[in-house]
């Protein structure tokens, strides 16, 4: 039987879903004080975990920057020595890359049943 157009999409799709899996990682730019930029391997958003935004939030940039790097790309980070607008810029970057922007989660949606009680 001939290969269609359609199965070979759906493996070239599952053969890429695979590769995700495999390589959770994204290159994202992050630029150093010094103005210069390197591509980093960094987890999408969406694949950060909380600890990450605990630190994040918190302000410890070193924590948060070992949780979603790449464990090669943690001492460029360290050499690069980014501002926070650079560090800012860089988490942009990495959860857009994962389909979502920082703070436009959807979140839960509404129950579409009332939960008044009557």
């Amino acid at each position: 039987m001939p290969t269609t157009k359609t199965a070979l999409d759906a493996a070239a799709a599952q053969e890429a879903e695979a590769e995700q899996d495999h390589n959770p990682y994204v290159t994202v730019p992050l630029a150093g004080y010094d103005g210069v930029t390197k591509d980093v391997r960094a987890l999408p958003g969406t694949k950060w975990r909380a600890s990450a935004f605990r630190a994040l939030n918190s302000g410890d940039m070193d924590a948060f920057m070992e949780l979603v790097l790449h464990e090669d790309d943690y001492d460029l980070y360290l050499d690069l020595d980014p501002d926070m607008d650079a560090i800012g810029r860089f988490a942009e970057a990495a959860s857009r890359a994962g389909g979502e922007e920082l703070g436009k989660s959807s979140g839960r949606s509404p129950s579409s049943r009332s939960t008044r009680r009557r």
